[in-house]
Formats: C-alpha cells, structure tokens, sequence
C-alpha cells in the first residue's frame, strides 16, 4: 500500500485536522509526523498540550496508522527517511511562515517521485486562530507559572521585555516578526522596579511598595497570558520576603530576581559613584531559603541577582556568591554588569558553564548592548532581559508630541507625525469598538 505523511502540531483538534486526514487516508496508510515541543516552539507560541497529550489524541483518529516525532520545521529529515508516495497538507501554508516549508517538501519529494496533495483548507479555521481567540479568555495562575520552566526546556534563550501597564503589555503579547521560516516574538514579560517607579513619576529608590507594584501586575495579568519575571529588588526583610512569594505564585507569577545589596535602594546603573552595600553571602542566601521554603509549588522561581561587578569586586566574588546562592536554593542566577563592553560579562558566563551546578543563567544587557542574543546564547545565557527600553522609547515620543503642541498652538501637526489615528487606537484593545 502507498505511503502519506501528513505533518502537524495538533494543539487543537478541530475539523480542519480531521478532514485534512480523511483526505489522506483515500490515498495510502496515514503517517503522522507529530512536531515536537521544541520544533513547535521555533516558530509560534508554546503548546497548551505536551507532546505525548497530542500523540495519545491524534493516534486515536480513524484513519491514522502511526504517529511519529518530526523534530524540525522542516519535513526533510522525515521525508527522507520513509520516502512517502504523498504528503498532505492544507492549501493555508501557501502564505505566510510555512510558505518556504512548502517548497522545500516540493523538492524533496522530487528525489523520488513523490506528490504533494494540497486539499482546499477549512475556511476561518486554524490552531493559530484558535489560540488567537483564546487569548480573550486568558489564562488561570496555575497554567501561566508554568510556563517559564517550560520555555527554558524548549528554547535556547527566553527573551523577555519590559512591560509598566497593560498595553505594554499587549504589545509584548501580540507583537510577532517572521524571519528566516520562523516567527520571532518576546517569551515573557519582565516587571521592573525602574520603569514601574518612572511610570508613576517617582523615583527608583523602593518608594513604590509591594502593594502598589501589584496593581500595575494585576493590570497586565488582567490582559495577558504569558510568564511574568518581577523585579523584588533586594526582596526587603527576609520575614517580609516569605510573604511577597506566597503573594506572587498566588497571582501567577513566573519568577521574582532579588538583588544581593541591602540599605537604601540605588539604582545599579550608578555602580560606585553612589554608597551601594552588598549583603553578606551568609544573609542573601538565608533569604533565598526561606523563599523557597515559603512556595506551595515548586513551579515558582527565584532568581539571585549579583551585584558583584558592579560594585567592582570581580569575577571570582560573583562566582563564589553564585556557588553559594545555588546552594541556598536559587533556580538561576542574574549577572548584572554597567559596562558598555561585554568582556566581563563573557567571562564570567565563561567560566560559570564550568561549575559543578549549573541553573539558568539571566542577562540585561542594557549598556552592553551590542551583543546578540545569538553571541549570549554561545556565552551560555538562558534569558535575556529588556529590562526598560519600552518606556525609554514612550518617554521621547510623549516629549515631541507635548512640545508640538505647544509650538504650533494646536494639536494639527503632533496628530500628523507622532501619534497613531484615533481609530486605530479605539480599536487597538479588543472591545474597543
């Protein structure tokens, strides 16, 4: 009997799927190459289902004979090895991220004289719309902290931008690029003491209390559903710091960084030129275990921040703290560097892959910007933060729009060149209209 390979996520089964088989099943045995959670994850957002949930689902399908892993976008492995008579698939991937997919599996098929069989797509229907559509709903707590664990699993780097109210973070949710067969879009969001404080006009000096932060995180889980990563500063008292955890993974939180510095806060980014007090390797790892030891889950995170380089103690300094708060229990350390040049930066990612315990390792390159996140992936980083550029790029724009207004005596000119037409930005939240 003749061969067909039909290949999909199968997230959500819906008629499409099941018409797209019956279509193959008429030309040969059914084979299945079912993407695995790290192929889904290179070209949209994590599946709801793991992958032996959607096998166990899809091999029950009439018509199917066997499901098999296909490990890549790409079908050309797979192809290759079974040689099919037909592969099958919807008209849908004749645009957009698959198009270059679709002509690679064209000439494969040509080495031995396969076909492709392109049935008429279901209409208005597809996974991707579907979880479009779920997006309205939301998500629950307990499916949103478990994310991040997840996305380091599946993903070389977790990249993560900086979100101060609900529509930054919308366009953390929704913002996509498509590049080289894939779509490019940020894993999460990253709450920051600096841009939550700037936002209400107030310094970064911890004024802002954990009540206050938590409104402006309520107000982006009200309208979002990927993994959130707080800032907690240096976490307060460590019986305080218990409380902020419980108070978190409550909410859904992903992870909180605490920063290994006590006394009044100073932002890093000022290193020695203000009086900054590292803590004692002994206290800030105390803190990290009662943290720890406070969650009811273990999907919760912590993050140790050191602060190590900036306050010019070197690299054998941040590699011992990091020992040490390892030990205490952190899920992954943040090195945290001023420098407009990488190399300590390098260095000390060189020499951490070298530690007996490795956890993920987090960057925010805000002055050693240069660097790819291809160039931190080689260093050995799990995330990469954006730690402020959102309201750094919000802040300019608000400027020129207020200085034109008041330069040309009416709001003509502001409307034409630094602001969005009003109907797009009725339009912009969905139930806008």
């Amino acid at each position: 009997m003749k061969t067909v390979y039909v290949a999909m996520s199968a997230d959500f089964i819906h008629p499409g799927h099941i018409n797209i088989i019956g279509e193959a099943k008429k030309l040969g045995e059914v084979i299945v190459g079912l993407l695995t959670d790290e192929a889904i994850a290179t070209y949209k957002r994590l599946p709801v289902l793991n992958y032996n949930q959607r096998k166990r689902i899809v091999e029950s399908i009439v018509g199917v004979k066997i499901v098999i892993p296909q490990e890549t976008l790409d079908y050309t492995p797979n192809l290759r090895k079974l040689k099919p008579n037909y592969v099958v698939h919807g008209t849908d991937w004749r645009s957009g991220v698959q198009q270059n997919v679709r002509k690679k599996v064209i000439a494969v098929l040509n080495e031995w004289g396969g076909k492709l069989i392109e049935p008429e797509s279901t209409p208005n229907l597809s996974t991707d719309q579907l979880i479009r559509d779920s997006l309205g709903i939301g998500t629950t707590p307990e499916a949103r902290i478990k994310k991040l664990r997840k996305l380091l699993e599946l993903k070389s780097i977790v990249r993560i931008l900086e979100a101060h109210n609900g529509l930054g973070g919308l366009i953390i949710e929704k913002t996509k690029l498509l590049e080289n067969d894939a779509v490019r879009e940020f894993d999460g969001m990253w709450i920051s003491s600096l841009t939550d404080s700037t936002a209400k006009g107030k310094p970064d000096t911890g004024c802002v209390d954990v009540t206050s932060r938590m409104q402006t995180i309520n107000d982006i889980l009200e309208v979002t559903t990927k993994p959130i990563i707080v800032d907690g500063d240096n976490g307060g008292l460590t019986e305080h710091f218990v409380f902020t955890v419980k108070t978190l993974e409550r909410h859904g939180i992903s992870a909180i960084i605490i920063e290994d510095k006590i006394g009044a806060k100073r932002n890093s980014l000022f290193g020695t030129d203000v009086e900054q007090t590292q803590d004692s390797i002994e206290a800030f790892s105390e803190k990290i275990n009662a943290g720890k030891q406070a969650q009811a889950t273990q999907d919760f995170m912590i993050f140790a921040r050191i602060e190590s380089l900036i306050l010019k103690k070197g690299i054998d300094d941040a590699l011992k703290r990091a020992s040490a708060y390892i030990k205490a229990g952190a899920d992954g350390i943040m090195i945290h560097s001023k420098e407009k040049e990488p190399k300590e930066i390098i260095e000390f990612c060189s020499k951490f892959k070298k530690m007996e315990t490795i956890v993920p390792l987090v960057v925010v390159p805000s002055t050693y910007n240069q660097m790819t996140e291809e160039e931190l992936i080689d260093a050995g980083v799990s995330i990469v933060i954006y730690a402020n550029q959102l309201l750094r790029s919000a802040y300019p724009a608000m400027v020129k729009t207020a200085e034109s207004i008041l330069k040309n005596h009416r709001c003509k000119e502001a409307s034409e060149h630094f602001c969005m037409p009003i109907k797009d930005i009725i339009t912009l939240i969905p139930g806008g209209k």
